[in-house]
């Protein structure tokens, strides 16, 4: 239980890489949803831990050979520290890499216990600094100008071509995620290493030991952070910092997951010594300052101009301030730790200590203190009921599913009820207004068929009164009596044949129905007379000279000379047709 203690600012340092690293790995893509974040994280997790399990011992063995911090009180205070100066330094918006951290606490603790710092490895790992984001530039710049041409050969389907991407991201982030957890481990449990627990454990396909179960529980806390809050900064990433396409974004991912796994890889570095070349040296490295330099390889092969010197120099100041902090924090720490808490903070004196090697430390040899413990029955049980939760986990999802699809045809259906019950009633209100407007012209129809039964009436009324006086004037003897009742019947009739209320309703239809016509013909020929416009009207209907003296209650000789009149205002030339002339106007 004190072990765990003492562990937990290794696993607060854990928690932190996950948390921001992982973006480097799963932003871009996160953030243009190329993929969910909740994929991306099982994928980074998984994969973190198995690169932390199997390959993290090369990086944490040469971050060992720097300063073998041999107490747990030491460790803790090298890991609370270097986290510690991680938060402060990303609290002041400055550049800042945990291997750089740790690697000044590693020597702050060296300092304090008067231990020797190996130089030649301290050299190495400085070297890495600057190698690491330069190889990201050159594999970024290889692989997008491959990327590139194999595009434009190929000339895939803009469709096919995202899916393809969507899963080389995947691919490359899961690559990547193994590369991080084997490199950036050595970050989380390097300090502890020295202090690991002799113990193996068998699970039958294969075994790990006391310092691969400390790279396993530094895994899970990384992957506890990728889960906890590393989506906010992947969606920061993948918006804003990174704003990258999707096949740029695949470039920086995988040249940053090369450059990681060649700077933890054993197999790879003992490939070179066979070969007759130097070793690769197996160091952790900031996967930040990687993802920078492989942002500006792509930049150069863009043609960029405007390459932010700011940057590289914030870059550059974050591998000197970092460390130098961290070592200063971590010194004054120590100090407090050892002589305030009472703790010890190293088991060996200084001059007892053997030089460390800059070599990389072997796998150790397990003898006859190594506690063995057979996990293979445990593990069996423990895969059994792994597979029984994922097996009701999917039984529950497929429910969840089939019950969300359901729900959507449901509110399919339903929109499709709501759809044709908005269009019946259009309908109905389309008919209704139909409907209207038929009762209003039956109205108006009505309302004309009573007013022709009441002029027929009126007339027939009429032609009766001067009938019943002219039968009874055909027997008047008085001459004059007769002459006097004659004129005042021919007045009658007189009066009654100048039809003016007939004339006016005429006039009145004829200029509501040529309402745009009398508009045109008021805008072209303003001094015409409201009677030139009905004159006008009336010869555009085609009608003769004495039809329109007879509705314009005038003789037809007066009806020519009106139409000479007009001829003359509408400046018509002899032989220009009169009736054409209004027709096309």
């Amino acid at each position: 239980m004190l072990f765990l203690v003492f562990l937990s600012s290794g696993l607060l340092l854990g928690w932190s890489l996950g948390s921001n690293d992982a973006a480097n790995i799963f932003g871009t893509a996160v953030g243009s949803r190329m993929i969910s974040f909740k994929r991306a994280a099982w994928i980074a997790s998984i994969f973190v831990i198995l690169g932390a399990v199997f390959q993290g011992r090369g990086a944490s063995d040469t971050l060992s050979s720097l300063g073998e911090v041999d107490a747990l009180g030491g460790a803790f205070t090298v890991a609370l520290f270097a986290g510690f100066t991680v938060f402060l330094m990303t609290r002041s918006r400055l550049p800042v890499s945990t291997s750089q951290a740790v690697v000044g606490a590693i020597i702050g603790w060296t300092m304090f216990t008067g231990h020797d710092t190996n130089f030649g490895v301290l050299t190495k790992i400085v070297g890495t600094w600057v190698s690491g984001p330069v190889l990201g530039m050159f594999f970024s710049a290889i692989l997008y100008i491959l990327l590139r041409r194999t595009l434009r050969r190929t000339k895939i389907h803009v469709i096919k071509q995202d899916t393809y991407i969507r899963i080389a991201l995947i691919m490359a982030g899961a690559f990547g995620a193994y590369s991080l957890g084997a490199n950036n481990i050595a970050n989380v449990m390097g300090v502890f290493v020295p202090s690991a627990p002799d113990i193996l454990l068998n699970f039958g396909f294969f075994t790990i030991d006391g310092v691969q179960v400390l790279f396993l529980l530094g895994g899970l806390a990384i992957a506890v952070g990728i889960f906890t809050y590393s989506e906010r900064v992947m969606q920061t990433i993948g918006r804003g910092i990174l704003a990258l396409t999707p096949e740029a974004a695949l470039v920086v991912v995988l040249a940053q997951a090369l450059v990681l796994f060649l700077f933890s890889s054993i197999n790879f570095s003992n490939f070179l010594v066979s070969i007759g070349l130097p070793p690769m040296p197996l160091v952790p490295v900031s996967s930040t300052q990687v993802v920078i330099g492989a942002v500006l390889g792509i930049g150069l092969i863009k043609g960029a101009r405007e390459i932010q010197l700011k940057t590289l120099g914030g870059v550059a100041l974050g591998w000197i301030i970092t460390p130098v902090t961290a070592g200063i924090f971590t010194y004054f720490a120590l100090f407090f730790v050892q002589n305030v808490f009472g703790m010890t903070v190293t088991s060996t004196p200084p001059e007892t200590i053997p030089a460390p090697s800059p070599d990389i430390a072997e796998m150790p040899v397990v003898g006859d203190a190594v506690r063995h413990v057979n996990l293979i029955l445990p593990g069996l049980l423990v895969l059994a009921m792994l597979v029984i939760v994922i097996l009701i986990y999917l039984f529950f999802r497929q429910q969840k599913m089939r019950l969300k699809t359901e729900n959507e045809l449901l509110m399919q259906q339903n929109q499709y009820f709501n759809s044709q019950k908005a269009l019946n009633e259009l309908e109905i209100n389309t008919i209704q207004m139909e409907n209207t407007m038929l009762a209003n012209k039956l109205e108006l129809k009505r309302q004309e068929y009573n007013n022709i039964l009441m002029n027929i009436s009126d007339q027939r009324k009429f032609l009766e009164d001067v009938s019943q006086q002219i039968s009874r004037l055909i027997g008047e003897k008085d001459v004059d009596k007769r002459d006097r009742d004659l004129r005042e019947l021919s007045a009658k009739l007189k009066q009654r044949m100048s039809f003016t209320r007939e004339i006016d309703d005429f006039y009145g239809k004829i200029e509501q129905t040529h309402k745009d016509f009398i508009v045109k013909l008021t805008e072209r020929f303003p001094d015409l007379t409201p009677k030139e416009k009905r004159l006008t009207i009336l010869l555009r209907l085609g009608l003769s000279s004495k039809e329109i003296a007879t509705l314009m209650n005038i003789s037809p000789k007066s009806a020519e000379i009106a139409r000479y009149r007009l001829r003359k205002k509408l400046g018509l030339k002899a032989r220009e047709n009169m009736y054409e002339f209004l027709t096309n106007l």
